[in-house]
């Protein structure tokens, strides 16, 4: 029977799924995985894959969220740059256009050496300092930093427009983007974040900060490149959607943005670094503590998302065996009855380096569910269990089903 009291929780491992790799000896860094918490899910629980968005589509993880949260990121999507810019406590106003950024190291002739400046993961507060504030023509940049080498920036000026491209040209070796608007606002705002580019190499090439990382002999981030321009989208709330609240615990802007835009809460949790080296141990506890105020709890771990755009099936394997922890950490920490679902919000696969479409395995366990034959975590295992394929969007319907929360269509 369904259990109206249990809570409900969505644990993703950003990134997770993956294809099969040959230093794994044919299997993927989740098969491959020490995972006998995930293991247990499965074997207790219902499996299956799940396809973020659609399938086929490489999800982004911000569309990916609002799929998962039951919104269509085909209505209501505008651009990744809003959810940046509020989840690092930026202000965001009504017509300011905002980008996610990278720091970048570029050589003399613009081309990218590294998009994200080796991971630069100190002295991004004062590089941010350096360029916040700067007014090209009539249009102020505000820009502030965000975790390691990702940041946000905020065009705020009269007709101004998101309709433009990317300066960011999305690999190492190509030429930064001169970028270019689709109509007159965009133009506008297109000249813009190409004035900002231009400065801030100016300003970054020879601030103190790079010129220590090139004694130490790491890359200067010595550029900032924009991309994903977006306004802020009309969405409504988690709780007027659903009739009941959430928390959000997610280690990066970008979907602390997505909860705050939700009006969830959302919980910063020291020690959730974004990294490899994230304390997994405080996420679950932060999960576990969320439970006490909310019926429902979103976590993300970003870890393996990392790996796997570092082409690194053997350390994603390893972030995995991280995200077990965590999951082990709440289910024996769970006072109340809940409902998990553990999966993750797009494939990153390591043979690729960056998003696929190829859909992603997903567990739920908890009162109410129907097992199924399945007894390990992984992408084939889960291919052949009960849950079949389902989309993200499907996600939510099921947890609030089995928790009794879904209200009957039809008489």
């Amino acid at each position: 029977m369904a259990h109206e009291s249990a809570g409900m929780v969505i644990i993703l491992g950003d990134g997770l799924g993956d294809r099969p790799e040959a230093d794994l000896d044919g299997l993927t860094p989740a098969e491959a995985a020490n995972t006998p918490n995930l293991d247990r899910l499965a074997a207790e629980g219902i499996s299956g894959m799940m396809d973020p968005i659609r399938p086929g589509v490489p999800a982004g993880s911000d569309t990916a969220h609002l799929s998962i949260l039951g919104y269509d990121p085909y209505q209501t999507y505008t651009g990744r740059g809003p959810f940046e810019a509020l989840g690092i406590g930026m202000e965001v106003r009504r017509g300011d256009i905002c980008f996610r950024c990278n720091f970048a190291t570029v050589d003399d002739q613009f081309n990218v050496v590294d998009r994200r400046a080796g991971r630069i993961d100190s002295g991004t507060h004062e590089l941010a300092q350096a360029l916040d504030g700067m007014k090209v023509g009539d249009v102020t940049c505000v820009f502030k930093e965000s975790v390691e080498h990702r940041a946000a920036l905020i065009l705020r000026g009269p007709d101004l427009g998101p309709a433009v491209g990317d300066a960011d040209p999305h690999e190492e070796g190509a030429r930064v983007l001169a970028v270019e608007g689709s109509d007159a606002a965009g133009e506008r705002t297109a000249q813009a974040v190409n004035d900002f580019v231009c400065r801030s190499h100016e300003i970054l090439e020879d601030h103190p900060v790079n010129e220590a990382r090139r004694k130490a002999g790491k890359p200067p981030a010595n550029i900032v490149l924009p991309r994903g321009a977006g306004v802020a989208p009309h969405l409504e709330s988690f709780e007027d959607k659903y009739g009941f609240t959430g928390a959000c615990i997610v280690e990066v802007g970008l979907i602390k943005g997505l909860g705050r835009y939700l009006e969830m809460e959302v919980v910063d949790v020291p020690g959730a670094t974004g990294s490899r080296e994230t304390d997994e141990g405080a996420l679950a506890d932060a999960v576990l503590a969320a439970l006490g105020r909310h019926p429902f709890v979103l976590c993300n771990m970003k870890a393996p998302d990392l790996s796997g755009h570092d082409g690194n099936p053997k350390a994603k394997a390893e972030d995995i065996e991280k995200l077990d922890r965590l999951v082990q950490r709440v289910v024996e920490g769970l006072r109340e009855p809940a409902c998990l679902a553990v999966t993750g919000d797009h494939s990153t696969p390591c043979s690729v380096q960056d998003h696929s479409g190829d859909p992603v395995p997903i567990v739920m366990w908890g009162p109410g569910v129907r097992t199924d034959a399945v007894k390990a975590f992984g992408e084939r295992p889960a291919q052949t269990g009960g849950l079949g394929r389902i989309r993200g969007h499907d996600v939510m319907s099921i947890l609030t089903s089995l928790t009794a929360r879904q209200e009957k269509f039809g008489a």
